[in-house]
């Protein structure tokens, strides 16, 4: 087995922070590489929706520290970790992607792992939120953060008595977005236009925030110390 560098997600000229998040989970989640979305993972998200969840728990972290970065600010990370063809079912793969993930940022920061199987080898497409749970830290890249990546990678696949190979050269261009053509937004392009609206209006706290979100039309509620967003009449599916 074997994976890539971590990738920091940043926002990029030319681009909002929602465009950057969601660029990115359209590219992972496409349904033609997951069998229609069936080897989607999300942890403490719901991965149809993270992208805006990610964002929110942005917000979440500047109202509890007040701590504000520039355009360098890193809203997530991208691991790709791939195995060797014919060796593990798409399934497993995917298990091991979360358990990956789960270990790596020690269960304290939501993820979403996307297992593609287009190719002759499978392989994980692996984002986690930058921002802690608790909203009160982010997560820092780290000097000797790649070799610490592969070393748990490689662990794992030992573990689970699978081989350790090269790693693949990176290859292929992004995909068009693919709800782009669809008649009717989705809903997580309903949340993402509102919250980038909300944004356009410089709310001075996450309060204020909440409250533009509300005014637009967006259900609101708390789980614990999470917030989820809905909009009327969308029936929650597995995710």
């Amino acid at each position: 087995m074997a994976t890539t560098k971590i990738m920091p997600l940043h926002v990029g000229k030319g681009r909002t922070e929602s465009r950057a998040i969601r660029d990115i989970i359209d590219y992972v989640a496409n349904p033609q590489k997951t069998d229609s979305g069936r080897l989607i993972t999300g942890y403490v998200c719901d991965s149809r929706t993270a992208d805006a969840e990610f964002l929110l728990a942005k917000w979440q972290y500047i109202a509890a520290t007040g701590r504000v970065r520039g355009a360098d600010d890193v809203i997530a990370y991208h691991v790709r970790q791939s195995f060797r063809p014919s060796e593990i079912t798409p399934e497993e793969a995917n298990r091991l992607g979360v358990e990956f993930a789960k270990r790596f940022t020690k269960g304290d920061h939501a993820f979403v792992v996307c297992t593609h199987i287009d190719k002759s080898h499978i392989h994980n497409h692996i984002i986690w939120s930058s921002v802690s749970l608790e909203y009160d830290r982010k997560f820092r890249n780290f000097w000797g953060s790649t070799k610490a990546v592969r070393r748990l990678s490689d662990t794992i696949c030992i573990e689970n008595r699978l081989s350790i190979v090269e790693n693949p050269k990176p290859h292929g261009k992004s995909y068009n977005k693919w709800l782009g053509d669809q008649a009717k937004p989705s809903h997580r392009e309903l949340l993402r236009v509102a919250i980038d609206n909300a944004l356009s209006q410089s709310p001075a706290n996450f309060e204020e925030l909440l409250k533009l979100l509300q005014e637009s039309g967006c259900e609101v509620s708390k789980r614990g110390k999470s917030y989820r967003l809905k909009f009327p009449g969308w029936e929650k599916q597995p995710a």
